[in-house]
């Protein structure tokens, strides 16, 4: 193993892991090899993005403690690009001596969504009212003895992602055909904006965050579909956000990024609906439009590096790309030419070969020095490009 203080992290045996290999850890790929680190990556698929650019790619369950523990063992620090690993095995893994980013602490935390709201509830972060259940027959129990009222949010407890195990219920009916397991219902906020802020954290302490972002949301498949930084609000609801995010971030402890989902009411106030360890969507943007993108901040912080600058050079839209409804089988990027005609456009393809109605293929992202104009540009990208099967 590498001396800690040493920093010898460039062209040399240090050794990253990366427990997941989709398009987050492709991402943080551009940034390790940009300095030469050498990195071993885990996924369960055969055909992970992050296969072609790392030094050392296993197959492995990331719930599976043994698989965990026994990469855990080879490298020097381990990180994660997805929350559903197994926790245990990287609680062995620290209490031995070895370096975990997100403390585990934190994952524990954050990994439940039930514990993640009772945490803020503890340490008094403003967050939409809720309610516990450990089955979702208890649900039906609540509604029927007046604990609980339609309309109202359902959250799996565990294993969510990309909009899934996420449901608006209004009326009884909308519970059948969900998971049985533990899960959480929220309070339906009428919100004027959905924003994130992503604060970076060292090994060390020190902090940074990038500017507040405007998220625009999928009707349907409670998805983003804009990412806008800077986000059009006020001055002071900013300050207010990025004040929150600082204390959510100082009361978890992470160690690397930690994006924080807030909703901005209709009177202006800040709720937290829910955070992510990690690089995230709502950072994307910053590979083209930031000084320092996410990724290399999330390396420079587990490594425990001075964090960037995370100010924005222009004003930056990413615009996620979602395989069409009624399309599954092998991807084709209709109309892809057409965007790269537009000025200030970038996309990114994330190496999934087959396609699925609402599943993330790429993103593209939108710079331009007035937000406006980008916004106008990312609606044109948005109605020409589209993710098809052959």
């Amino acid at each position: 193993m590498s001396d800690q203080n040493s920093k010898n992290y460039f062209s040399s045996t240090f050794k990253l892991g990366i427990l997941g290999g989709g398009q987050l850890g492709k991402m943080l790929l551009y940034e390790t090899r940009k300095f030469d680190i050498h990195t071993i990556i885990m996924d369960a698929s055969p055909e992970a993005p992050c296969k072609i650019a790392c030094n050392e790619f296993i197959q492995g369950d990331l719930m599976d403690f043994e698989s965990v523990y026994k990469l855990g063992k080879r490298v020097d620090i381990l990180t994660i690009e997805i929350e559903n690993v197994n926790v245990k095995a990287l609680e062995k893994l620290e209490a031995e001596g070895h370096r975990i980013f997100p403390p585990t602490k934190a994952l524990r935390t954050i990994q439940n969504k039930a514990t993640q709201k009772l945490f803020y509830v503890d340490h008094e972060i403003p967050t939409a009212q809720f309610m516990r259940f450990a089955y979702r027959s208890e649900i039906s129990d609540s509604i029927e003895n007046k604990g609980l009222d339609f309309p109202f949010i359902w959250k799996a407890a565990q294993f969510g992602y990309d909009g899934q195990g996420v449901k608006v219920i209004r009326k009884p009916e909308d519970l059948d055909g969900l998971p049985a397991g533990e899960c959480i219902t929220e309070e339906l906020i009428d919100f004027k904006n959905e924003l994130a802020v992503i604060v970076a954290r060292s090994a060390s302490g020190e902090v940074k965050t990038y500017p507040v972002v405007e998220m625009e949301f999928h009707p349907e498949a409670n998805q983003v579909e804009y990412v806008i930084c800077p986000a059009r609000i006020d001055h002071k609801v900013a300050e207010k956000a990025q004040e929150i995010a600082l204390k959510v971030s100082d009361k978890i402890q992470h160690v690397g990024l930690l994006a924080v989902e807030m909703f901005q009411t209709k009177d202006d106030k800040i709720l937290v609906n829910e955070v992510a360890p990690r690089p995230h969507n709502s950072g994307h943007y910053s590979i083209e439009a930031s000084y320092t993108n996410q990724f290399e901040q999330h390396i420079r912080a587990i490594l425990d590096l001075p964090l960037g600058n995370t100010e924005s050079k222009v004003a930056g839209i990413m615009v996620n790309l979602v395989g069409a409804e009624g399309h599954t089988g092998d991807v084709v990027y209709e109309n892809i030419t057409d965007i790269l005609r537009l000025d200030g456009v970038t996309p990114h393809i994330y190496g999934k070969k087959q396609t699925r109605p609402f599943r993330k293929m790429g993103h593209v992202t939108i710079v331009n020095q007035d937000v406006n104009r980008a916004r106008e540009i990312a609606q044109q990208v948005k109605e020409r490009i589209q993710v098809i099967s052959k």
